[in-house]
Formats: structure tokens, sequence, C-alpha cells
């Protein structure tokens, strides 16, 4: 890799970064039924209609993991607590062995001289609630802090950062509109509901948590350059309508308790009532700002369709294993517009990286690509940096290959190889490039 530590600020973090349920193994430990336990056995839902109930093992191979994080000479790890693992039924009984193995885990990260940096909610809504409504139901707000502060009362002394969601536009628009994500559902009012209630069980559980005494809070949003097919009027329209769904819409309430015109435009008349009195509520104040980013997809104008009357249509350049563009000067835009929005507020790269079919050939993954990929996001960052964006950390995805939700286990992302059949780690070439670049000097 052509960067070294020494070209960001002393202090600056670096970590990798993982999900509870690609990679825990959800039928271990007492955890319960989440809404991707369901999804997936659903046919047609997920490739192989695969699901976490194995996923890596994590749940007790965790020491050897943390140890991978450790020996890669990151300064921290990014990791999320399962809901469903800690209240099987989204409220009520307590699993405490659920909440004994975060314990453990954390301290884990402790003892290696690693930060904990938690996320509270990465997409795995229990069963029990998602039978409720989930996300549309506007219980979801008082369901979702209650377990927060159940969760911060127990780990909240020894953390570094919480994030309340990650990326909430795939837990409402792609889960709740596309129909990608568990639940699977494509309804513009049950988005609406969902895109407004995941907003507003942040700032209800971050307004709580504070009260509480903890410090370190925020939350991740994942951003997609959302660029226009032609030089077409409608096109550029059908973009910005796209920018103002993927972008606008939670960056804007967290930050102005407000709601683009664009996005308005299409689910306004299917917002909960007396949404316009939340806003001040999610609008709370943060401590940092997490951005997430993988890609930039072009849009036209879709005329005679549904609102929001667009499609996507492919990009010429160079793509990634799942398929999305490489486009690392999008990181930079975002990281412009987010400092545009919260000032000198400290922003993280909570997540960048990419799939690519990595095989295993004479007990080694040579994965260039990926070298390439780290390097070029990067060298964005840095110039965000430059640019005078108070970027403070900078998280690869993933440290494992995992259970890559609708895509199975077909798409691998991990710094690390997992064995599908014997689920050994073998580190990558770009895992060792990471560790030889992150070294510090004596």
């Amino acid at each position: 890799m052509r960067f070294r530590r020494g070209d960001f600020p002393e202090g600056f973090v670096f970590g990798t970064a993982t999900s509870a349920y690609q990679i825990e193994g959800s039928a271990l430990g007492g955890a319960g039924p989440c809404h991707w336990d369901t999804f997936s056995a659903t046919p047609g839902n997920v490739v192989r209609a695969e699901d976490g109930a194995r996923a890596c093992e994590h749940l007790t191979r965790w020491p050897e993991d943390l140890n991978l994080v450790r020996d890669g000479n990151f300064d921290a790890y990014r990791f999320s607590v399962n809901w469903a693992r800690v209240l099987p039924e989204g409220r009520g009984a307590v699993n405490a062995a659920g909440l004994d193995f975060y314990d453990r885990l954390v301290d884990g990260m402790l003892e290696r001289g690693l930060q904990p940096w938690l996320t509270l909610y990465h997409w795995d809504m229990p069963s029990d609630l998602a039978m409720r409504g989930g996300w549309t139901n506007p219980d979801v707000a008082g369901w979702f802090t209650d377990y927060a502060r159940l969760v911060m009362g127990r780990l909240g002394d020894r953390l570094t950062t919480t994030a309340t969601i990650n990326e909430p536009w795939c837990v409402a628009w792609l889960s709740h509109f596309l129909g990608v994500h568990a639940p699977g559902l494509r309804d513009i009012r049950a988005a609406a509901h969902a895109m407004h209630h995941v907003l507003l069980a942040h700032g209800t559980a971050l307004q709580a948590l504070r009260a509480d005494g903890h410090q370190g809070l925020g939350v991740v949003l994942n951003m997609e350059v959302c660029t226009p097919a032609s030089d077409a009027p409608e096109d550029i329209a059908a973009a910005a309508t796209q920018d103002a769904i993927f972008n606008r819409w939670f960056l804007q309430a967290i930050t102005q308790a407000t709601y683009p015109a664009e996005a308005l435009e299409g689910l306004a008349p299917h917002l909960p009532r007396g949404w316009q009195g939340q806003m001040e509520q999610i609008a709370q104040p943060l401590d940092w700002l997490g951005l997430n980013y993988y890609t930039r997809r072009f849009h036209e104008a879709a005329p005679g369709q549904p609102w929001p009357a667009s499609r996507e249509v492919p990009g010429s350049g160079p793509k990634t294993g799942s398929g999305w563009e490489i486009h690392p000067e999008g990181l930079e835009q975002f990281l412009l517009r987010a400092r545009d929005s919260v000032g000198d507020l400290p922003i993280h790269v909570t997540e960048t990286g990419m799939a690519w079919p990595d095989r295993l050939v004479d007990g080694s993954v040579s994965d260039t690509e990926r070298i390439a990929f780290l390097d070029a996001h990067l060298a964005a960052a840095g110039r965000a940096l430059k640019a005078g964006v108070n970027l403070r950390g900078f998280f690869c995805w993933s440290l494992l290959d995992n259970y890559e939700w609708a895509e199975g286990y077909d798409k691998r992302f991990g710094l690390v190889h997992v064995d599908s059949d014997t689920l050994s780690r073998r580190p990558k070439a770009s895992y060792l490039a990471l560790a030889d670049a992150l070294t510090r000097s004596s």
C-alpha cells in the first residue's frame, strides 16, 4: 500500500468492522429469532436461502478474531450487539448469556489495547417486534430506547463510542420500499413510516442515553453518489430525487430537523400523523458522525412510472464483485458535504470496502484489487482532511468474510478469508498490507 500511518494525524483511528448477525451464529447462545431468520426462510429472498444461524461462529471464536484485529495493527474494532441475543423477544426477559458474551467481548478488546466501537442496531430486528410492525410501528422508538439503555447500562462504562443505528436508509428504504432486505416489503406507506421512525428511534435513544450520562454518542449514515445518466433536465431531477431519499433525508433531519422537499414530494402523504412535531426530537446533538461509503450509481427518469419515477442505469467504470462502481472520489465528496452540514463535529469513515471473488491458492489470497481499492479511498480521505474536514478515523469493511445479507455467503468483503466448511481464518494480502502500513514507527 502507498499510504502509511504517518500520513495521517497523530491519534487518527484506524479500525475494522463487523456486525453481529453476519458473524456470530444466531443459533448459538440463546438468541431469539430476528426478521432475517424468517426473511431468509422465504423462497427467493436470499441466495440459496442461507441465513446467519452458523455464520462465522464468532460467538465461540471471538478471542481468535480479536487477535486478528490486534495483529493487524488496528486501533479499534467496530462491532454490534444482536438485539435478539440480548432480548430474545425484543422486550421483557433478558438473555443473561447474551449480555455476558458482549461483556467478555468488550473486556477482550480492552485487554488487547483495542478501542470498542459499539453499534446498537445493525439490522437484527427481533421477530416478535417485527410481527408487531417493526420499524413501521410508532412504538419502535420506545422499544429501541429500552434496549439501548439496557445494553449501555452493562457496557457503556468501557466503550469508546456508540452508534445508535447503522445505515438507516437500508433499515427503512431498502427494506420497506425496494424489498431487498428484511422484512422485504414493497410498500410506500410502510417505507415512509420506517424512514421517519428509524430517525425518531435514534433521537429518542440518544436523548435517553445522554440523560443516563453516556458520552461518545453518534449515528452511522450510508451515502451513495447519485449521478444523472445524462444532461437532460429530467435525468438531473431524477438523480436529485434519489439523492434526497438516499443521502439528504437522514443528514438533513439530524442536522436541521427538516426533510428535503424532493423526497417529501412522494413521501409526505404517507408519513405518520404529527411527524412535523417530532423533528426536533430527531435532531439531537451528536458527539460524532459516521459515514459509510461504497459506490456511485447513475439514474435516469422513468416517465409514466409512479414516484420517484426513476431507474438505475449501469455506469462504465470498474466494478467490485457486487457490481458496484469503484469511485473513491465520492468519499471525498461526501466528507465535504458532511462537513458543510455538521461543521467541526468529528467525522469517521465507519465503513468502506469491496466484495471480490477471492480464492485461496496455495494457502494464500492475493486480493490486489482490494489493496488498490483501500489505497484509493484512504487517499480520498486524506484529501478531505487537507480540505478541512475534521476526520478522525477510517474503518475497513470487513474483518471477516461473512453472511452478506440477501447475497448469502457469495460476496466476500473480508480482510480475512473464512473457509466455508471449516470456518478457519486466513489473512488475505490486503490484511497483511494494512498491518504493514499501520505499523507504528519506534
